[in-house]
């Protein structure tokens, strides 16, 4: 591979320069990405047509010299594989048509099948991993089990996570079937990602920091660890790594760094100095400029990529990213002074 710097990081191994790459860097920031989106039916017309899923993964790559590229598709292709009826309301986000609140329900729910039910998903993964050409590695990735139950359960985006928290509340157990259904589903998916080509893996568990303390160790990390205990660690000789990402999660830094994950996304709460701190040497760090920083100046852009990684400071096992995906209001151009800076700033932290 011509560019294995992400996957040395994650592995805590000796790179030259601190990787980068973003969240959400195929997106709505990009007017190729505009206008591909235009040319098919919706947002999963995109996802489900593996060579336009690869052509706007590629996007980014083109404009800007990143450190890996992540396969365009949405966390909630699990769910709709489940016969959920996913679809996107303008303005509104995902919803289903059908939402899943007692045993019943989800005692008959399916486990989808990743090559039948999700096929288009990994036609897309060996697509571009064909296409990259070894160029840089590709990440396979989902949402974890409590972040895919919030929208089976409340239908959607919710601000208050109340129906599903009814349900922990009242009947646990039935919450604890849900999302063990969801690990092994999450499992095989991300299973037949790496089959299909992915080099390294993250596990998006964006609402899993609404829980509380206890709950969020009991629900979300034992769903993620379920996950983990099913994945093949290793393809062809090479290791696959697994990050973890709970917004919102500064609060369990120290269980996720023992839950047996390679790195752990941080958002921009947490002080990475006092992360690395926490975690010492047991994982990889991932993270975490603010996504409004790419609305300043060139100068504080540049300001704040410093900061970050002096945060961080001289050693290996950092993964320069956003604290969460870049927004559409961004624009290209600082985008790309800030993976400009991470490449001149980074190497002094690696002598």
């Amino acid at each position: 591979m011509k560019n294995d710097l992400l996957l040395r990081a994650l592995q805590r191994q000796a790179v030259e320069r601190t990787p980068v790459w973003m969240m959400r860097q195929a997106g709505r920031y990009l007017p190729e990405y505009r206008a591909t989106r235009e040319s098919v039916n919706g947002f999963m017309g995109l996802c489900q047509n593996p060579e336009l899923a690869c052509e706007v993964t590629l996007q980014p790559l083109r404009r800007y010299a990143l450190d890996a590229a992540i396969l365009f598709s949405d966390i909630l292709t699990v769910p709709d594989a489940m016969g959920l009826g996913l679809y996107f309301s303008a303005g509104e986000g995902p919803k289903f048509e059908r939402t899943v609140r007692s045993a019943a329900e989800i005692d008959a729910l399916p486990l989808p099948d990743p090559h039948k039910d999700l096929g288009y998903v990994m036609q897309a993964v060996s697509t571009i991993r064909r296409e990259l050409n070894g160029q840089v590695p590709l990440i396979g990735f989902a949402g974890s089990p409590w972040t895919l139950a919030t929208y089976m359960v409340e239908g959607g985006s919710s601000k208050t996570f109340g129906t599903i928290k009814a349900l922990l509340y009242t009947d646990p157990a039935a919450l604890e079937r849900l999302l063990n259904k969801l690990a092994d589903a999450v499992a095989a998916y991300l299973n037949a990602q790496i089959e299909a080509g992915a080099q390294a893996l993250m596990i998006f568990d964006t609402w899993g920091g609404v829980l509380a303390h206890q709950a969020y160790l009991d629900f979300s990390l034992a769903a993620g660890q379920r996950i983990l205990e099913q994945l093949q660690r290793e393809r062809d000789g090479h290791k696959i790594p697994v990050v973890w990402f709970t917004k919102n999660g500064a609060g369990w830094l120290e269980q996720q760094a023992d839950a047996g994950f390679d790195a752990l996304g941080l958002d921009w709460t947490v002080n990475l100095a006092e992360a690395r701190r926490r975690v010492g040497h047991r994982v990889a760090l991932q993270g975490n400029l603010d996504p409004s920083v790419l609305l300043g100046s060139e100068q504080m852009i540049r300001q704040q990529v410093q900061r970050v990684l002096g945060e961080f400071g001289p050693g290996d096992g950092h993964v320069f990213n956003l604290g969460h995906g870049i927004t559409p209001e961004v624009s290209p151009h600082n985008a790309g002074v800030m993976i400009d800076a991470v490449h001149e700033f980074s190497p002094a932290f690696h002598r």
